[in-house]
């Protein structure tokens, strides 16, 4: 690289950790699952007279993860959250803008299958959800059609006698993401033995076809905002919505979880890991940005407070990591490690 070109990218960076430090509040987006905890973390930092409250904005993991690789300057989200954690092509993308990260495990959650407490409890096995949701299914003879089930019953004579109607987030969402790997993905054409032959035959060893959602009307993008979700399943008995427990937790007067492999969306069986279809709950720092835009330390300090069993986190549905899983992130949070490509394998 000529001295030229070297200044000129000194000067850049420069100007651009000079504009961050314009910003006097953290700005942080990303998943709609993690929005209520990152909401209620911001606030109890901004009872500091120290800090400004940080803005914390929605629109799916996908912007929170691409939001923070983005570049470095004001112009960009200092933190990403994300229900589903950093692929490796992400973390590429974090590469080619100069940004380093560090990856932040905060709890857990259960993705609920859930519908108005007026209407039938969906009581089915995960396979058979992700049956009644992917868009293409395999044949004997290992063709693929598009997906023909109009009614649960169709599927299995035991399931409601209604037509399949599933609302949740669109492909921005991490909650549609971990859906649809453990469901449609693995669960489906992973176990069911014609879709797991097929699935080989068509060489998709990635699972991305599998993974595909149904766009013919069963199941319907209801945006990112999950309190829309449940409000569709209020005014719709016949519904079915898939979205974060805690949106479930907090509306247990008029929704009821749907009962997944034998097992309902809980707090306790979330914890223990027998719920079956829940994952992690990640933030993703950016480095230059520390000491730069007042308040990260703090942000993340405030996280440790509140995590814990007795937190105000798990009273709002969030389920608390293990003791050492929280010592092991609090001393990422301390020490900054740089998220590497090996670390995400």
């Amino acid at each position: 690289m000529g001295l030229f070109k070297i200044i000129f990218s000194i000067t850049l960076l420069i100007s651009s950790i000079t504009a961050a430090h314009a910003r006097d509040q953290l700005s942080i987006a990303g998943s709609s699952t993690v929005l209520p905890f990152a909401t209620i973390i911001a606030e109890e930092m901004g009872k500091n007279p120290q800090f400004n409250t940080p803005i914390v904005e929605s629109g799916g993991s996908s912007v929170g993860k691409k939001g923070v690789c983005e570049g470095i300057g004001t112009q960009f989200i200092d933190i990403g959250n994300a229900s589903s954690r950093m692929k490796t092509s992400e973390l590429e993308f974090c590469g080619q803008n100069g940004v380093d990260i560090t990856e932040i495990k905060v709890g857990y959650d259960g993705i609920a299958m859930a519908n108005s407490l007026k209407g039938e409890t969906l009581v089915i096995s995960k396979s058979d959800l992700g049956k009644a949701l992917t868009a293409e299914i395999p044949q004997e003879d290992g063709s693929w059609i598009p997906n023909p089930y109009k009614k649960w019953s169709e599927i299995n004579a035991k399931y409601p006698d209604i037509e399949i109607r599933v609302y949740g987030p669109p492909t921005t969402s991490g909650t549609r993401a971990s859906f649809a790997e453990m469901v449609n993905q693995k669960a489906y054409c992973g176990k069911d033995a014609i879709a797991k032959k097929a699935s080989a035959a068509r060489d998709d060893s990635s699972g991305k076809k599998c993974r595909a959602m149904r766009t013919d009307g069963a199941y319907v993008e209801a945006g990112e905002q999950d309190n829309l979700i449940v409000q569709k399943l209020q005014e719709d008995p016949m519904s079915y919505g898939i979205f974060g427990f805690s949106y479930l937790d907090q509306n247990t007067d008029t929704l009821q979880s749907a009962i997944v492999d034998g097992t309902p969306a809980t707090f306790e069986l979330i914890a223990s890991g027998d719920y079956a279809i829940s994952r992690a709950l990640w933030f993703y720092v950016k480095h230059a940005h520390i000491g730069v835009v007042p308040g990260m330390d703090e942000y993340m300090k405030t996280w440790v407070k509140h995590w814990g069993e007795d937190g105000i986190l798990t009273d709002a549905g969030m389920v608390p990591m293990p003791e050492a899983e929280r010592a092991a992130y609090e001393k990422a949070m301390a020490e900054l490690p740089k998220l590497t490509a090996d670390m995400l394998k």
